[in-house]
């Protein structure tokens, strides 16, 4: 029998990827989208190779649930988010009215679907907070600095209730800094497709603070594939998902101007509030449960990113 998938914030950059996973295992899709940010034309090619639906609809609406008792999604991978530390700085409401409120929305829909499984995209940085013994490892305790960080700890324990009193099982995926093509490089997050596209406009970009601040930068495509393994376990585990090693700003500046042959420096910016001065993850829990681990290195991540900007200009 043909699985069927649902995705939220299946036009995004990190949701259309996941479509193409899908659709290449045999799945059939519903991607769902407010398209807020996210871009119906990522999902043409996905949509020209399989069984794959598109519905406009904001998560926290009447109208999504709807849609997900109708699909009657056997897995339900949720991305969509508010996804900007420092927007959430600035808008707690909003933050908390997407990504908690979103969220148990999402939750009383698969209730009302009877939906096996739920894989949640949650943080693996921001949940942390900055006073966490780095690498951070998923036992440790959760103190995140930012409205968007408390959000995404917030509904670990709503998801914990549908378990236990519904038998909604799930998964939560804590990615570190996930970079790759289609990633937009016009918002505030997503440093590597911000600089990716600057560097190739010959345009020089913002280092904000002194650059030494660190990330734990993991490709889009192996995201991808721990998110599809949780959804083949579940068991109501939290997965960290990165890569164990720390760049720097500066050092991800230095990679992309090589890469794009850009001889220009960065525009220096004061730091900005909500975001942590380092961040890196242990993911050895996700390689022993799942059999996952990043397979990509970080320049040949960088080097597919810069080229597929360089031919895909936005």
């Amino acid at each position: 029998m043909t699985q069927r998938a649902l995705v939220t914030g299946g036009a995004g950059f990190l949701g259309s990827h996941l479509v193409d996973r899908l659709v290449d295992d045999g799945c059939s899709v519903l991607a769902v989208d407010d398209l807020s940010k996210g871009k119906v034309s990522r999902l043409s090619d996905a949509r020209r190779r399989g069984s794959v639906s598109f519905h406009q609809v904001d998560i926290g609406s009447d109208e999504f649930v709807d849609a997900v008792v109708k699909f009657a999604p056997d897995v339900m991978y949720h991305l969509a988010a508010q996804a900007s530390v420092s927007a959430s700085v600035k808008y707690p409401v909003f933050d908390a009215k997407v990504n908690i409120l979103g969220t148990l929305n999402l939750l009383e829909a698969a209730r009302r679907a009877e939906t096996a499984r739920i894989v949640f995209t949650s943080t693996g940085g921001a949940v942390y907070g900055s006073k966490v013994k780095l690498p951070a490892k998923e036992s440790y305790a959760k103190r995140p600095d930012s409205p968007y960080g408390i959000s995404k700890k917030v509904v670990e324990d709503y998801f914990r209730f549908y378990r236990d009193t519904h038998g909604v099982d799930f998964a939560i995926i804590g990615p570190a800094n996930i970079y790759g093509p289609r990633q937009d490089p016009h918002g505030e997050a997503g440093v590597v497709a911000i600089f990716s596209r600057a560097c190739l406009d010959r345009t020089p970009p913002t280092i904000f603070g002194t650059g030494d601040d660190t990330r734990d930068y993991v490709y889009v495509e192996d995201v991808v594939d721990a998110v599809v393994r949780a959804g083949a376990t579940g068991g109501g585990h939290f997965f960290n998902v990165g890569t164990g090693v720390e760049t720097s700003t500066n050092q991800v500046f230095e990679a992309i101007a090589a890469h794009a042959r850009f001889g220009g420096g960065a525009k220096p910016a004061p730091p900005r509030s909500g975001d942590i001065p380092r961040s890196v993850l242990d993911w050895s829990f996700a390689q022993s449960k799942l059999g996952w681990e990043p397979y990509t290195p970080f320049d040949e991540g960088i080097r597919r990113t810069v080229d597929w900007f360089a031919t895909n200009p936005e």
